[in-house]
């Protein structure tokens, strides 16, 4: 049976994701994404390699994970340009305080963060998008909301956080958005940008 087109059919999604807890649910994104026809690169930070192998995310993309700012380019094009120039939408779930913080000064110090530096053409055109995952007293944090304010302004959209159980046991506001919310998300970015 052919798989039935939907308009996230062919699209280049780089599925970032960094080192929160969450990072559980990004193989589900990743495997929905998929699903739905799209090819997904995912970067995966340090930290989040200490919660979640790459191979979870290969095994259900079908792609390479690329985890180090020194890993091997592919042929002679630098590894977090390339990965920026090939990506249609750009997605980091979950987002963490420090990825956002990153983003919102500009710091370039492993291979996520880097690309979306250099994704800053996507970041403008709306094809960017950020599940933010935290403690609420993270959350809360004016700092953390300062840097959330930033990266508005630089063009990325949020999805979530949202309230609910967090990872002390507490309820609060910081849980990731739902790997299901999130792909209605990038499905609406995805029928924008054929609308454009």
């Amino acid at each position: 049976m052919p798989e039935k087109k939907t308009n996230l059919s062919d699209l280049n999604i780089l599925l970032g994701v960094s080192g929160g807890v969450a990072a559980y649910k990004a193989v589900a994104l990743a495997s929905k994404l998929t699903a739905a026809g799209a090819k997904v690169r995912t970067v995966m930070t340090e930290a989040a390699c200490w919660l979640i192998g790459p191979k979870s995310f290969q095994a259900v993309t079908r792609s390479a994970v690329f985890t180090s700012l020194w890993d091997p380019p592919e042929g002679d094009k630098i590894s977090h340009i390339a990965l920026a120039d090939w990506a249609d939408i750009v997605v980091v779930a979950p987002a963490t305080a420090n990825i956002i913080s990153k983003i919102a000064n500009g710091i370039c110090d492993d291979l996520l963060s880097t690309t979306l530096c250099a994704a800053s053409p996507l970041i403008k055109s709306g094809a960017t998008l950020l599940a933010p995952a935290m403690n609420n007293n993270m959350w809360d944090n004016p700092a953390v909301q300062r840097n959330v304010k930033m990266v508005k302004q630089m063009g990325f959209e949020l999805i979530g956080p949202e309230v609910g159980r967090l990872a002390n046991g507490k309820e609060g506001i910081g849980r990731m958005a739902e790997p299901k919310d999130i792909l209605k998300a990038i499905e609406k970015i995805a029928s924008l940008m054929l609308d454009a």
